[in-house]
């Protein structure tokens, strides 16, 4: 009898501890149906990055100096610095500067310690290539300025989630009528068609 209702005991407790984490789940669930979605129809709706997004590296030929304190600092020594001594000058003359993108961690520190600021972190994320040695970028490829995707007339740019109202942590917080922080994609349009239209 007792055995009959230990067993019986144990199943209900097993009942409603598999009913705590349906409910759990269930509670997850219903939680984000209430939140405004997060899809973004990629390539065209891109999110606009913020202004300290680490992407591709910019570099300025000229000034450079050859100096090799980006090798120096890199974790992984990835920029490959070709210079040759300018005998009547007696300075380094840069010959070739590369960056191996499928290499490289995108850390910053050859940005930050550069002396000449010759390098700069760009917006670009898109380095998908179907060949790896397609990401091994030369001085001349690296000195392109990209596309940034508030210029980009096929794309419909959208703003960060992390641009949010001071004081904000989650921006399934903000009602969809209130206003955030940045500027609406319409707006950034307007702004960049007025910029080259005075251009």
């Amino acid at each position: 009898m007792f055995g009959f209702l230990k067993q019986v005991g144990d199943y209900s407790r097993g009942a409603a501890a598999a009913a705590k984490g349906i409910t759990q789940g269930l509670a997850v669930t219903f939680d984000h149906m209430r939140r405004r979605p997060v899809t973004v129809q990629y390539p065209y709706e891109k999110l606009i990055p913020s202004e300290r997004y680490r992407g591709r590296i910019h570099f300025e030929f000229d000034k450079c100096i050859a100096c090799e304190v980006c090798v120096r600092v890199c974790p992984i020594n990835l920029p490959v610095v070709d210079w040759v001594m300018n005998k009547e000058t007696k300075k380094k003359q840069l010959k070739n500067y590369s960056i191996d993108f499928g290499v490289c961690i995108f850390c910053g520190n050859c940005v930050e310690y550069c002396p000449t600021n010759c390098l700069s972190m760009t917006e670009e994320y898109e380095l998908a290539a179907f060949d790896r040695h397609q990401l091994n970028f030369d001085n001349v490829a690296l000195g392109r300025l990209p596309t940034s995707v508030t210029m980009d007339p096929s794309v419909q740019p959208l703003r960060e989630l992390a641009y949010l109202p001071k004081g904000v942590m989650d921006p399934h917080d903000v009602p969809d009528e209130e206003r955030r922080a940045g500027a609406l994609p319409q707006e950034v349009g307007a702004e960049s068609s007025a910029t080259r239209q005075h251009q």
